[in-house]
């Protein structure tokens, strides 16, 4: 998925800045699809590929180019979740999405170490917080295409069968059965500065190797994932209860994660941490809250998944 995503240079198109201005569109689209921001922009590049192998006359016959790109990407990321099955069964340990930083967060409004092309971030609301994407995860391929192309980007189901190559009914009972999930296992609201306020003194209470106060700020059923992809050392299995996670991420202090210091960031639009070594992030932990105790904690290490926080040089740690 390397070729250009552009016309070739003996081939003017007057409409390249109207098909290009689609890019962040897609990319929203591709990234709540696939949980991987690298995914996602193959995605998109091969689009953009398919898109220019076209003869100008077949290009010239298609009466909305936005709708040709949604509908190639879409298909092409329904077949790269239809084979992820297979890679998932072949990954080592908890495979957790692609954390993302907020730009405004990164030095010069830069992620990944280049500055950003508004037409390259991915808008952070809700339908892109880690506890979301991860729910997506759980779903059938057609149903997670079918769930948010219609609940979360607004097209109709007659647009998402001509997208997917389903009757319209079909999609309907898809998308359906995935709103049942995401209803089922999403818990209360919990307003932004008490989010911010537990992660804050999650970390501090970490810091301080405090696990009574750590046991305090957990839900007694809490789980916590880690993602080291094989790469970097993870528990492999999820850890389950408050008291265990407290326990657990102690000892991390005392060993592979000592000599890291902790700072606040935004994780997918919602309060979490990272771990720096010499400047480094080696670490990104995105959170669930539920009322006023922590019940989720997503922890990747994968160095393939840091690519967007690995290039920003560190920032002052704000208490």
């Amino acid at each position: 998925m390397t070729t250009p995503a552009g016309p070739p240079p003996d081939r003017p198109d007057p409409g390249l800045d109207a098909i290009m201005s689609e890019r962040r569109q897609l990319i929203n689209l591709a990234y709540r699809l696939l949980g991987s921001l690298a995914d996602a922009e193959d995605a998109v590049q091969e689009t953009y590929a398919r898109w220019y192998a076209l003869l100008p006359q077949q290009r010239d016959a298609i009466d909305s180019p936005a709708a040709w790109l949604t509908t190639v990407a879409s298909r092409i990321c329904l077949d790269l979740l239809r084979s992820a099955r297979a890679r998932r069964e072949r990954y080592v340990g908890e495979w957790i999405p692609e954390p993302l930083p907020d730009p405004a967060e990164q030095p010069g409004g830069r992620l990944g170490g280049a500055p950003v092309d508004p037409a390259d971030r991915v808008t952070l609301d809700e339908s892109v917080s880690m506890a979301f994407l991860v729910m997506l995860d759980s779903m059938t391929p057609a149903q997670r295409v079918a769930f948010v192309l219609h609940d979360v980007f607004g097209y109709s189901f007659a647009e998402v069968a001509a997208i997917t190559g389903r009757a319209p009914a079909a999609c309907r009972q898809l998308a359906s059965a995935a709103r049942r999930r995401v209803r089922a296992s999403q818990p209360a609201a919990t307003p932004r500065a008490r989010q911010a306020g537990l992660v804050r003194d999650f970390k501090q209470a970490w810091e301080a190797k405090d696990i009574s106060a750590l046991i305090g700020l957990l839900d007694p059923a809490a789980t916590m994932a880690g993602d080291g992809g094989g790469l970097v050392s993870a528990a492999p299995r999820p850890i389950e209860g408050g008291e265990q996670i407290a326990r657990y991420v102690t000892a991390l202090l005392e060993g592979r994660a000592s000599g890291v210091t902790f700072a606040e960031r935004t994780v997918n639009g919602q309060p979490g941490l990272i771990a720096q070594r010499d400047g480094i992030t080696v670490a990104v932990y995105a959170f669930e809250i539920a009322g006023d105790r922590i019940k989720r904690i997503w922890a990747v290490l994968n160095p393939g998944k840091l690519r967007p926080w690995t290039a920003a040089q560190p920032i002052e740690s704000t208490d």
